[in-house]
């Protein structure tokens, strides 16, 4: 089963039928996406030679070609390898490397970036240009029939950063994807031809995810005229098209909320807000609830497991009443259907309802490993369950509340950020003896990156220095928004750094830690 048959299924169903718009504007109907699919799909087997089960890297930032490109890889049997945009040239590359990518689709915008990556990478893949003419001939080649892929084959490698300091490719199949869209459709938020997905988030991470189930349900993707996140161009679409669903980080739904209240709007053609990928305040949920309606559905999902462990419906948020409301609000809800879900302690043993343990997934949608990384797969995946590395408590209504992340992962944003990847930049200055990085919280992107750094005895370091240095190495994201100078870092009797301890002292302001100039 290829994901490429739900397009060619909606081409064939109703070709008339909105496919991909910018902002209000008709891009492309099914029939016509289908079409260019099936062209591109051939030239990317027949003209540049790629063979089924090759990988083709997408580093592009929001734009409706986005669409075809990752179903034409689909389409011709190829893997799709989705960037994000706002990764190190050093990033790009060492991924570029990691999975062997024998082709880069690249907007305009990216290209400088892709130079770089390529400069530093030893695989040397093709780079097309969206846009270019190189790209609009692939276009116009006669389209081949969708390639014969086994459901467990892979579709999507989803990079996601690790506490090793090197990224790591969830390998995501065909199966894994339909599983997702499945549960999607059937609990998260099920759609009817005309709805439509809004692209305000990152199109490779969790809102490019989604596209797939709106394809599967004959929806249209929209791609906003600022291809990224604007308050009040969303409120704008709203008020002129019904049926709007997008993916969002609590940061943005915050942010959409304010910029709601200060132009006394209610998005009248909002229909669903699907909330993730950090924390969210009971506070700012409310207030969004307040400004919108019962509009907001949440899921709790990793790459290794995309958007799929838990959820907490629209129907859960409109419960006003419930004696609970609030501690469900600050959950992130019931297990999803297609997934197993337990909490268990480090023997594998389940925890009783709240107690904290680790978080621990089995189904369908969880990945089949990391791409050539068999250590960390074994380490992650097993006797059939996925160890999130996430620490959470079950109620007894079987509520889930996340506790703390046992890999000690910083969400700012929406993104997440591993602190290892940050200290081993950071380590590389010849005046950094020690450092930890840790996340401190912070109203409007949930977390902000926090560096206590132990210089070199004699030596001195500035935050300029430790800035620069973070930008040979490291996305520009991922940088620290405050340093701290530190005699020591707080250790326990194995000598590992405490960052409790750490939030613990940056919390009361104490006179250890000493702001950076």
């Amino acid at each position: 089963m290829n994901l490429a048959h739900h397009l060619l299924r909606a081409a064939r169903s109703d070709a008339s039928a909105p496919a991909l718009l910018k902002g209000l504007t008709e891009v492309a109907d099914y029939g016509r996406l289908a079409a260019t699919v099936a062209s591109l799909a051939a030239s990317l087997r027949q003209r540049l030679g790629l063979a089924q089960g090759d990988r083709v890297a997408l580093l592009m930032k929001n734009v409706p070609d986005y669409v075809a490109c990752l179903y034409a890889c689909w389409h011709a049997g190829l893997v799709a390898v989705p960037i994000n945009a706002k990764l190190h040239p050093r990033e790009v590359a060492f991924i570029l490397d990691n999975s062997s990518a024998g082709l880069v689709f690249v907007t305009e915008d990216m290209a400088g970036v892709a130079s770089e990556a390529l400069a530093l990478a030893t695989v040397k893949p093709l780079v097309i240009e969206i846009g270019s003419a190189d790209h609009r001939a692939l276009e116009k080649a006669d389209g081949i029939g969708i390639a014969d892929v086994a459901i467990a084959d892979p579709a999507w490698i989803f990079y996601t950063s690790g506490t090793t300091g090197r990224p790591k490719g969830a390998v995501l199949s065909h199966r894994n994807l339909l599983a997702m869209s499945l549960n999607y459709l059937a609990e998260i938020n099920p759609i009817v031809p005309g709805e439509a997905l809004l692209h305000a988030a990152p199109m490779s991470h969790g809102s490019g995810l989604y596209m797939v189930p709106h394809v599967l349900g004959m929806g249209a993707q929209i791609i906003p005229e600022s291809g990224r996140f604007e308050p009040d161009e969303i409120l704008e679409l709203t008020k002129k098209r019904d049926g709007i669903s997008f993916f969002a980080a609590p940061t943005m739904v915050r942010r959409l909320t304010v910029a709601a209240e200060a132009a006394g709007a209610t998005a009248p053609g909002l229909k669903t807000i699907i909330y993730g990928g950090g924390p969210m305040y009971v506070a700012d949920c409310k207030a969004a609830l307040g400004v919108f309606g019962p509009k907001l559905a949440q899921i709790y999902g990793q790459g290794e497991t995309p958007m799929t462990i838990t959820y907490l419906p629209k129907r859960m948020h409109a419960e006003t009443g419930h004696p609970r409301y609030e501690e469900r609000l600050a959950s992130v809800g019931i297990a999803q259907g297609v997934v197993q879900v337990r909490t268990v302690d480090e023997t594998g043993r389940d925890v009783a309802p709240g107690e904290i343990g680790e978080i621990i997934v089995r189904g369908d949608t969880v990945m089949s490993g990391y791409w050539r990384n068999p250590d960390a797969t074994a380490t992650t995946l097993r006797d059939g369950w996925l160890y999130t590395g996430d620490m959470g408590a079950f109620d007894a209504d079987g509520f889930l509340t996340l506790k703390d992340r046992s890999k000690d992962v910083i969400i700012s944003g929406g993104t997440n950020i591993y602190p290892r990847e940050v200290e081993e930049a950071l380590l590389r200055h010849e005046a950094v003896a020690e450092v930890s990085v840790i996340g401190r919280p912070h109203p409007e992107w949930g977390e902000e990156v926090v560096a206590v750094v132990v210089p070199v005895a004699g030596r001195a370091v500035t935050r300029d220095d430790l800035d620069q240095i973070c930008s040979a190495w490291i996305a520009r994201f991922k940088r620290p928004k405050h340093y701290y100078a530190a005699s020591e870092l707080p250790k326990n009797s194995y000598g590992k750094i405490v960052k409790t301890e750490l939030r613990t002292l940056l919390a009361e302001s104490s006179v250890r830690l000493a702001p950076m100039a």
